[in-house]
Parts: C-alpha cells; structure tokens; sequence
C-alpha cells in the first residue's frame, strides 16, 4: 500500500459531517472518502446529533449545513465551539442570505462554501481549514464586501424591525398599554416586554414616547 510514516502530517484531517439531508452526506462521504489525507469520522443529521459527536471525536473540520430541522447550522455552531475550540467550522450551504450569513461567521463559522461547490473546492477547504486558512466563496466574499462598503446610516433604524417589532410599534404608538398589546396580537405580557425592549434598543431611543414619536415621525403609525 506504499510506505506510511508515522509522521503528525500523515494523520488524516478527521471530518464530521452535518447536514439533515441523508443523501447529501451519502454524497460527501462517498467523495471525501476518495481524497487523500481526509477521513470522515462521523455523520450527523441534526444540530444535537452534531454538538454530540463533536465531542465524542473531536474532529479537525466540521462541514455544517445551515438550515436544518430543530437546530439551526448557526446555533449548532455557535455550541460546538464552545465544546471543540479548535475545530474548523466549514458552512456548506445553499443560502446566500444576509439573515443566515453574517450570524454563522459571528457565532465561529471559518469557511462558507455554497452547496454548488465542485468536490476538488470541498477538499481544498477543507485541507486549508485544518492548517488554518479560511476559504470563503466568491460570491459570499463580494456580498461581505458590499455590505462594509455600504454606509450603515443609509439604512434607517426601524428597517431592523421584524414584522413583530413592528406590529408592537405601531400598538405602541396608537397608545396602547403592554397588557391591551399583548391581548391584541394573543401574546403573553412578557413576551410583548421583550418586543418593546428591542424595539427601543434598534430605534435608539429610551423610551415608549419616543418610540411613539419615531413612528408617527417616519409614518409607521397614524
């Protein structure tokens, strides 16, 4: 079979794969498994099911899916760092979203590759990964850039809002009390206190007044 040293750089990266696609890590694995240097140590199809064996065994690279039943890819992440520091988080995903995007890079995520990728790119990384270089895709690279160019004031703060937010803005603004909001949109007292805390927090301001103020000012509100 040719001649091994026992060298540290001919133990192979130790891969684990999450994704709640079967067939998409049947794919992966049946790849990864022709490469050399690379050896796939375990398969997840859910967010827990990760966090799990990331622990059992401690692998170099972990090719995370992003959207997932139950756990997401972001919040997986987010605790499989937690528990495995040193492991290279690569995002494998189909979504090239801001929404999903910058939250997985902030929760540890050192490479974002998109589901299109060849093989041989999926390998790259992976190697580029388990010696310390970030791989990120094109495409992602662009929209990042696009996003530090764009001046963060052009977008006016109550754009941040969900529609939830919004909704409890505009209640608010209408001068309705926390208890008549929480009735109107059939949600419980603290969950509207919540709403209202980061309502405030995204418009700036310190008060329900002044979030009341802020909506008629911008036309949210009559």
């Amino acid at each position: 079979m040719g001649n091994h040293n026992s060298d540290e750089q001919d133990c192979p990266i130790k891969v684990l794969l999450v994704d709640d696609h079967e067939m998409v890590r049947i794919g992966l694995a049946a790849v990864l498994s022709t490469e050399d240097g690379i050896e796939v140590v375990g398969e997840a199809g859910n967010g827990l099911e990760g966090i799990r064996l990331a622990q059992e065994y401690k692998p170099d690279v972990i090719l995370m899916d992003l959207v997932m039943d139950g756990m997401d890819g972001i919040e997986t992440t987010r605790r499989v760092m937690g528990i495995c520091p040193d492991c290279k988080v690569i995002v494998l995903t189909s979504y090239l979203d801001d929404e999903k995007m910058y939250p997985v890079i902030e929760a540890g995520a050192f490479s974002y590759l998109l589901k299109t990728s060849r093989a041989t790119e999926i390998a790259d990384a992976i190697r580029a990964a388990a010696s310390g270089r970030p791989i990120i895709e094109a495409q992602v690279a662009s929209k990042m850039m696009n996003r530090f160019r764009q001046p963060r004031a052009e977008a006016a703060p109550h754009e941040e809002l969900t529609e939830r937010e919004m909704e409890v803005l505009r209640l608010i603004a209408s001068g309705k009390s926390n208890q008549e909001v929480a009735d109107e949109l059939f949600i419980g007292i603290k969950t509207v206190k919540f709403h209202v805390t980061n309502v405030l927090a995204k418009l700036g301001v310190e008060d329900r007044t002044q979030a009341a103020i802020y909506a008629i000012k911008h036309g949210l509100a009559e």
